[in-house]
């Protein structure tokens, strides 16, 4: 109530100050018949000091005094009028200043029943935080946010692959306590976008490993738990979370999405400290790491670090600038073979060794601008492979390959 007769009063003394400004006359504006006539007065009295000092004569001293004289009572009639019609006008100024008033007093306090907080008390930081922590212990939960999701699965695989994976369900339904099967229903139900159905298989993994259990099952449980979110962290997966940081606590993936969490509930300032951490360890291969530098700096605004700068990411090793320059002198065509020689290392090394998601990527766009498009369709089925059980890889993966088009 205090804050209303606080509001209200102001307003309505605005309302007033406004009103007496629109009414109160301009004394520093003279009319124009004001000023001729103060112009025509002073005329006069230099016609009587002329005629003092001999300068005109009186006979024309008499002439000049009637003209005047005249143009006096004509600007004296026009003062009258403006007199007049300034009275007149006043009461609609009068009028306009009492609608205004009304006007700006309700008008704002309309204004600020729809778009204000009526009753809500300035917060210190401490409780600021206190309501933050409450949202959080109250946000949606896993099934509620699943709700919201439209669900949509990777259609981009083959017959045969799709044929493998009614075998392993089946097997799976016929033997629940198999740990091995549990492990690949949960990794391949990810791969074909069905991620409810890959955390329940991986719920069924972390039961039958018990005590078993590693960081980085929890971890893959909680990355399951919140695609099938759409990326929101829900209190379930952040316990699989927290369950993953006990075990391990520099768990990259698990470090990752409770950053994520934190930002989501409104703490960009942990979330920062979080993600900061896992960009200054350098692991430039993790998979997080790409989606890290693209929401960092906002969160780092929001987070109050407005002198925090984003390092350029380290370069994949590639061809010296001595080999660019030695490629660069060859006819064209040696030149296209030297290309294909050294992508065809890169190809052949990735498929004994392995490799980061970063050196796949580089092979399949390096494939198909070469124009190798089955190649670089097996590159890209070899690397979803290898990367199987990682979540973002796969991502960043098919981003990859869609920017190519080798899918749709």
């Amino acid at each position: 109530m205090i804050f209303w007769l606080i509001t209200g009063t102001l307003s309505i003394t605005i309302g007033l100050l406004l009103g007496f400004t629109l009414l109160q006359k301009n004394e520093k504006n003279e009319s124009s018949a004001e000023y001729n006539l103060r112009v025509y007065r002073d005329q006069l009295k230099e016609i009587d000091r002329d005629l003092t000092r001999g300068v005109i004569e009186q006979e024309n001293a008499e002439r000049l005094r009637t003209e005047i004289s005249r143009r006096i009572l004509a600007a004296d009639s026009q003062l009258i009028n403006d007199r007049i019609n300034r009275q007149e006008s006043y009461s609609g100024r009068l009028f306009i200043a009492i609608i205004s008033g009304i006007f700006l007093t309700l008008g704002s306090i309309f204004l600020y029943r729809e778009l204000g907080a009526p009753g809500y008390g300035d917060l210190g930081l401490s409780e600021r935080l206190a309501r933050l922590e409450e949202n959080s212990k109250n946000r949606p939960s896993q099934s509620e946010a699943e709700n919201t999701i439209s669900k949509t699965k990777n259609e981009d695989v083959s017959e045969d692959f799709l044929l493998l994976m009614q075998r392993l369900r089946e097997k799976t339904t016929e033997q629940p306590d198999s740990l091995q099967g549990q492990i690949l229903l949960a990794k391949y139900e990810a791969v074909l976008g069905d991620f409810i159905a890959g955390y329940t298989a991986q719920e069924q993994v972390l039961q039958l490993q018990g005590n078993e259990s590693t960081a980085e099952d929890w971890a893959n449980y909680a990355e399951l738990l919140i695609l099938a979110a759409g990326g929101y962290v829900s209190p379930k997966a952040e316990n699989a979370l927290i369950k993953a940081l006990q075990l391990n606590p520099i768990s990259g993936t698990a470090r990752y999405y409770l950053g994520q969490m934190k930002n989501q509930i409104g703490r960009p300032d942990q979330a920062f400290a979080i993600w900061s951490k896992l960009l200054e360890e350098g692991q430039q291969d993790a998979a997080w790491i790409e989606p890290i530098r693209i929401q960092i700096q906002d969160v780092a605004a929001r987070a109050g670090k407005h002198n925090f700068v984003l390092s350029p990411i380290n370069q994949i090793t590639g061809p010296t600038q001595n080999e660019i320059d030695e490629i660069s002198e060859l006819p064209p065509s040696e030149q296209a073979e030297m290309i294909a020689s050294m992508v065809e290392s890169l190809n052949q090394r990735l498929s004994d060794e392995g490799g980061t998601v970063d050196e796949w990527t580089r092979l399949i766009r390096s494939l198909v601008v070469l124009n190798r498009l089955n190649d670089a369709k097996a590159a890209y089925d070899s690397a979803l492979v290898e990367f199987a059980d990682n979540t973002l890889a796969l991502q960043i993966l098919n981003e990859s390959a869609r920017q190519a088009d080798l899918i749709p």
